[in-house]
């Protein structure tokens, strides 16, 4: 029997993602590329609900390049999916419109509940998850989902409009970013997650998975900063240690746009967002009483692919 390959385009707030792979019997035989495009499709306009034209050019441009990439691999099939940025702008339904006449990709706009169903599933595949509930959290650009979990089901899951990129625009007013700063974006958690933070008492999980995104930066950094292995990057489960990452924060919060931009580990894009996914990576910490935290090589991406396999 002959596999299908098939094309993920993940059409997120800061980046796009393309996957390719090629199914077989309901499983992944292999997986043929993974790809991004930093797009900042935010940028501009997240905080007054739009997507500006010179975003628009850049998310076209990505989306160009990626038709080029999947139509050289021979992919049969193409499903396409947008979050945060294009579900929230008043523009976004212009802008799907504008891909199909343009490139004739159909984007599915998915909600921020379904978003976190599927970053479930990449993760599940990804992770080896026992009975004991984990709490799941995906920091993207204009949403974060928060997902409790065990191997065998989904508990809770609620998105949250608290991206990176919002949440830079608001509220990163200092450099370095200043303790006022952090201060009151705190103060923001306090008020925005109380949903979150009774489910944290209810569930009281012990583990903490980052969903890609800001947890590949911290990997990246510890594991330079400590001289660590550097395979230990390209498995789909990675181990924090406590005080090596708690060191990486620190330094985060304590440096300057400069001095980021120098570190090694640290992509373009992230040089200003990694601040505050940390501030928010160490509240949740912090009110969960969590000591382990792990990273997950898969991602929404790998999720809406299990999800096809699922449906085929």
């Amino acid at each position: 029997m002959k596999s299908t390959r098939i094309a993920i385009l993940d059409l997120g707030t800061n980046t796009f993602h393309l996957l390719i792979a090629d199914v077989l019997n309901g499983q992944v035989q292999q997986e043929i590329l993974k790809d991004y495009r930093a797009v900042k499709l935010g940028e501009g306009g997240i905080t007054k609900g739009f997507i500006t034209t010179e975003a628009i050019h850049r998310g076209l441009d990505a989306l160009k390049q990626f038709k080029e990439i999947i139509q050289k691999h021979h992919a049969v099939k193409i499903k396409a999916v947008a979050t945060s940025a294009i579900r929230d702008a008043k523009n976004g339904k212009d802008f799907i419109e504008l891909i199909f006449t343009e490139l004739q990709i159909a984007i599915e706009v998915i909600n921020g509940e379904r978003e976190a169903e599927l970053i479930y599933k990449g993760v599940r595949a990804a992770i080896k998850m026992d009975q004991n509930p984990v709490l799941i959290m995906d920091i993207g650009g204009g949403s974060v989902e928060f997902i409790f979990a065990n191997a065998a089901q989904l508990f809770w899951k609620k998105s949250y409009p608290v991206g990176a990129a919002r949440l830079m625009e608001q509220f990163h007013k200092s450099d370095p970013i200043s303790l006022e700063d952090i201060s009151k974006i705190n103060t923001y958690f306090d008020e925005s997650l109380a949903e979150l933070l009774n489910q944290l008492e209810h569930y009281k999980p012990a583990t903490l998975i980052g969903s890609a995104g800001a947890f590949e930066t911290f990997a990246e950094l510890v594991t330079n900063e400590f001289n660590l292995p550097k395979e230990n990057l390209d498995a789909s489960e990675y181990s924090f240690n406590q005080e090596q990452l708690e060191k990486i924060w620190n330094m985060i919060l304590l440096s300057s746009h400069d001095q980021r931009s120098k570190m090694q580990g640290i992509i373009p894009l992230r040089v200003d967002m990694i601040v505050v996914a940390t501030i928010l990576t160490q509240y949740i910490q912090q009110k969960s009483g969590i000591k382990e935290l792990k990273l997950s090589g898969y991602a929404l991406r790998e999720g809406v692919l299990y999800d096809m396999i699922e449906e085929i």
